[in-house]
């Protein structure tokens, strides 16, 4: 008999297997609106599963608090059994040999903070508390546009159709379609079946397709006067909806050109010039009036613009510089980000040829600076952040073609000062590495590692660690600060400052820009309140209906671009568009979640705002 076998895995471990990854597409994409508590029951149910059985709290404890979390579930608990849920749990946690046991009873504990009232409304009316169930895409989108409805008109091939159901809620169809950051792909159901639709690549092959889309027709003058304070992505999107609704907004832009962050923080190779003032032109189209070149700190005071108009908005964005705080920061050669992105979306150019450049930063901003130095002629460009590769908030495509077109991303390596050479300028950067540590707020934490200082050549330095907002002029206007925001209310307004509103980055700090659009959005609905309106904007297409026929697991199509060779020399679009084939494949994918499932609940789609 042999002493050994080989370890062949069985037919039941390779199914279990497969069911492992199938509910893990199923966590995944959990849409928003689930019963919190019915999912950590399911949770629970799962861990103690897994058990192994030797020790009573994982085995007995989790078993009788999957029994309270069904009494809950069935309309049979009571208030005291929360704090019999709460005791248990905690035993577990402290008790249970191995991670099943004290991660699953600390995921109880968790909910029981963060969810309570669902758990005190299942025991006093027999069901969760009422969460408003959109379409799981439409949900996760912050201007909750109409994605399966968009989606089936270009399936259908009315991409004008599509581009005009996408300006109901975000005038900006066309820079969206380069730039979102998709956060909508994050829970599409479609990743239950295979993989999660390309969402924001429909978007830019739709608005490829059509030429100029006419704006809605606007509806008649109210008489009343908004001004806007910022020509960025929020105050333009504030501006073309109360336009529609027949409001006289004028716009007022510190820079020369309408755009704000589009402009004079995204390179060209991402979002082209051209491309971005078409949505802009579309939204002039209403009747807004632009005055460019306007510092309202200093042109025109925020008292005299709410004496001139009925209502106003700030929307200033975040333009101004973060620092280091290091030694030698103040050196020639170091440049911040706003800075270099500001003077290329001015054309400027700054000539980095035959330089070493280190861009320090770990997000979006920082990987537009280190691919846009890569094209302007840097010998070598390195991207140094404090934290790992995988920790860094940029979208990890943009990490990827960085790394594609020759860039450096030097990991775990924190600035610690700046070398300058006897004439001031600056020659290198120094940092201290760094471990990972324990895990805070989502992302584990770097620490000093004991490692000497590294010293890395540079003859550029750029800081991308963040913006900060101008609001010296609205604190001293008696608008509230806090932590360098303007602390405007959920609604966007002030508190003793009627008919005053602000949102977009002043307010939340740097986001993206598609929660800018919703920003401007929500300010446009509120102040038309204020003003004494309830205008609805809607938008009159016919949506195809769904077809009935299977859907086979079909692999996602993903972005092409250039290669890396050729793109790395010069500003023109790197991403390659759809072809009709690829589009219409795609679009067929959907599962129309806004006629079967979610979409049933709550009178489906949202036809108005």
């Amino acid at each position: 008999m042999s002493r050994l076998e080989f370890n062949v895995q069985s037919r039941a471990q390779t199914v279990l297997e497969g069911l492992y990854s199938d509910i893990s597409r199923r966590l995944i994409s959990g849409p928003v609106g689930l019963c919190p508590v019915e999912m950590t029951a399911a949770l629970v149910r799962l861990c103690h599963a897994q058990s192994c059985g030797k020790c009573v709290p994982c085995r007995v404890g989790l078993g009788r608090i999957v029994d309270m979390l069904d009494m809950i579930l069935d309309g049979k608990g009571t208030m005291d059994m929360l704090d019999r849920l709460e005791r248990t749990a905690k035993a577990v946690s402290e008790s249970s040999d191995c991670a099943i046991g004290f991660e699953s009873a600390d995921m109880v504990l968790r909910g029981l903070v963060g969810f309570r009232k669902d758990y005190i409304s299942h025991i006093k009316t027999g069901r969760c508390s009422e969460e408003e169930r959109k379409v799981p895409c439409v949900a996760k989108c912050p201007a909750s546009v109409d994605i399966p409805g968009y989606i089936s008109l270009v399936k259908a091939g009315r991409n004008e159709d599509a581009i005009r159901l996408i300006r109901k809620d975000n005038p900006f169809p066309v820079v969206c379609g380069f730039i979102c950051e998709h956060p909508c792909e994050s829970h599409c159901r479609r990743t239950i079946v295979d993989a999660p639709l390309n969402i924001r690549g429909l978007k830019e092959y739709a608005a490829a397709k059509v030429g100029v889309v006419p704006a809605p027709e606007r509806l008649p003058s109210t008489g009343k006067k908004v001004g806007i304070i910022g020509g960025g992505p929020s105050g333009l999107t504030a501006a073309y909806f109360l336009s529609l609704m027949g409001h006289d907004c004028t716009v007022y832009e510190k820079r020369q050109h309408l755009g704000g962050m589009l402009r004079y923080g995204i390179p060209s190779y991402r979002l082209p010039r051209e491309q971005l003032q078409r949505d802009i032109d579309c939204i002039l189209s209403t009747g807004v009036e632009v005055h460019t070149g306007v510092d309202v700190s200093k042109d025109m005071t925020l008292a005299e613009m709410t004496e001139k108009f009925d209502a106003v908005y700030i929307a200033i964005g975040a333009h101004t510089d973060k620092k280091l705080g290091i030694d030698g920061e103040d050196s020639r050669g170091v440049m911040s980000a706003v800075t270099m992105l500001r003077g290329i979306g001015d054309g400027v150019m700054p000539d980095f040829s035959g330089k070493n450049v280190v861009i320090v930063g770990g997000g979006n901003v920082a990987m537009d600076c280190t691919r846009s130095a890569k094209r302007l002629g840097a010998s070598k460009v390195t991207c140094v952040y404090r934290r790992r590769k995988e920790d860094m908030t940029a979208l990890p495509e943009e990490v990827e073609g960085a790394i594609a077109e020759g860039c450096i991303v030097m990991e775990l390596a924190a600035p610690d000062h700046i070398e300058a050479d006897a004439d001031g300028n600056a020659k290198a950067l120094w940092v201290q590495p760094q471990m990972i540590s324990t895990v805070k707020r989502g992302r584990p934490a770097p620490v000093k590692a004991n490692k000497p200082l590294e010293k890395v050549d540079a003859d550029i330095i750029v800081v991308a660690i963040g913006q900060n907002i101008e609001y010296d002029h609205f604190e001293s206007s008696k608008i509230p600060v806090e932590w360098g925001c303007l602390k405007a209310k959920a609604d966007g307004t002030f508190d003793g400052m009627p008919g005053v509103f602000a949102g977009g980055d002043c307010v939340s700090g740097p986001a993206t820009v598609i929660k800018a659009i919703d920003a401007g959005k929500v300010a446009a609905a509120n102040i038309d309140r204020y003003l004494g309106f309830d205008h609805k904007l809607t938008v009159d297409i016919e949506l195809p209906d769904p077809a009935l026929s299977p859907l086979p697991a079909t692999g996602r199509v993903n972005m092409i671009e250039r290669e890396a060779a050729e793109r790395s020399c010069d500003f023109n679009l790197m991403e390659l568009p759809m072809t009709d084939q690829e589009a219409y494949q795609e679009a067929s994918r959907c599962l129309r979640c806004d006629k079967f499932g979610y979409g049933c609940f709550r009178g489906g789609r949202q036809d108005k705002w």
